[in-house]
């Protein structure tokens, strides 16, 4: 793959290596919303069908780029935490069972499941990572793995770290999860759309992702994929468009208690959105045509040397095995001032973000080598 930098309009004057605090705007995606918002000049031309068709074909584009089998297990949100309420209301945890989160994981997949904890008794593990930088991301799976036993019924992670990239083997997680009964909840909001995720190989319970990170969508819009073991269960919200043959307009006021069959029940309200809808249906079709795999290698390739220049200079940097190449985190070797790479960082118009002790480095396909270039300059000489 070559640079794509010409399908965004960045500022020139900016070195962009924050995609996992949002993403810059494709123009396909603002065409798509300016179409939108014009749309709506004329209601009159806006049919029923068309509540429930571009959201059918955003469901096939997803997908498409998850490998689901059934377009129909996939829904939109507005949010992760969305999302992660529908699994929290469901979840099977009774008193003396236990959830399992990583360390430091992102509150929206950690307040859910201090809700079912408090309403419902049982506890969360929290699988801290190993203080030692040597084999960190290799212990750290470990450590997950040897915690999920016959009491715990939910893991709930990402597929990678979203502070600094460490990469969790659900497959393996998945096989212990199913020996015990328990579900997996991934939130996905770091990775879907950058690195190859499959739904039919993994088969998690719950898969949720919000749409302005790697997903190259506007904000306030999102998808999940719940898996057979949510077909029955109750959505958080009560609304009109995921009740049992909504599609019918004629027959709204003749009130319907059953759902929409399986998942379609988690749709959330006025979820028709006829703004971010299409803008996020053009994001995943640009997604699809380049290819999660052709993104991740472009970012492989593109950090490769830098990585290892770094390294050689003192910087602590995850083995390739254990981190994603499109979110990784470096950490100060001796003789590094973290204000100075601040600083330095503000002078050079380098953005970057900084979580913990961790210098969050998140490139895509709009990053060049000279980007790199700069800020391996920077970090060196701070």
């Amino acid at each position: 793959m070559d640079c794509k930098k010409s399908h965004f309009q960045l500022d020139e004057s900016v070195t962009y290596l924050n995609c996992a605090y949002m993403s810059p705007q494709l123009k396909v995606v603002e065409e798509a919303g300016i179409w939108g918002v014009q749309r709506k000049r004329n209601p009159f031309k806006i049919s029923p069908e068309e509540f429930f068709g571009e959201t059918d074909q955003l469901r096939e584009e997803y997908a498409k780029l998850i490998n689901a089998k059934d377009p129909k297990r996939i829904v939109v949100i507005p949010s992760v935490s969305y999302g992660m309420a529908n699994v929290a209301r469901n979840a099977p945890i009774n008193k003396g069972d236990n959830i399992i989160v990583v360390g430091e994981q992102f509150p929206s997949n950690v307040y859910p499941w201090r809700s079912v904890v408090q309403e419902k008794g049982g506890e969360i593990i929290t699988i801290t990572p190993p203080k030692e930088q040597e084999n960190r991301g290799k212990v750290w799976n470990k450590k997950v793995l040897n915690a999920i036993n016959d009491r715990t019924k939910l893991v709930a992670m990402g597929n990678i770290h979203w502070a600094d990239g460490t990469l969790f083997d659900l497959k393996a997680i998945r096989k212990r999860t199913r020996e015990v009964e328990a579900w997996l909840a991934i939130d996905g909001t770091q990775s879907v759309g950058a690195l190859p995720f499959d739904v039919s190989e993994i088969q998690p319970d719950a898969l949720v992702c919000a749409g302005y990170k790697w997903l190259m969508g506007p904000y306030s819009i999102g998808l999940a994929y719940y898996g057979p073991s949510l077909d029955e269960g109750k959505p958080v919200e009560e609304n009109w468009i995921n009740r049992y043959e909504s599609e019918n307009f004629a027959n709204l006021v003749n009130y319907n208690d059953q759902y929409q069959p399986g998942a379609l029940r988690y749709e959330v309200g006025e979820h028709s959105n006829f703004i971010l809808v299409p803008m996020m249906l053009k994001a995943v079709q640009q997604l699809n045509e380049w290819g999660v795999e052709s993104i991740q290698q472009y970012c492989r390739e593109l950090i490769a040397g830098p990585v290892e220049k770094l390294k050689s200079a003192g910087f602590k940097i995850e083995d390739r095995e254990y981190r994603a190449s499109h979110l990784f985190g470096i950490r100060l070797g001796e003789g590094h001032d973290m204000d100075q790479v601040k600083s330095a960082f503000d002078e050079q118009n380098i953005l970057v973000s900084f979580r913990g002790d961790s210098i969050r480095v998140s490139p895509n396909v709009y990053n060049t080598a000279q980007d790199f270039d700069k800020l391996v300059d920077v970090l060196i000489s701070n």
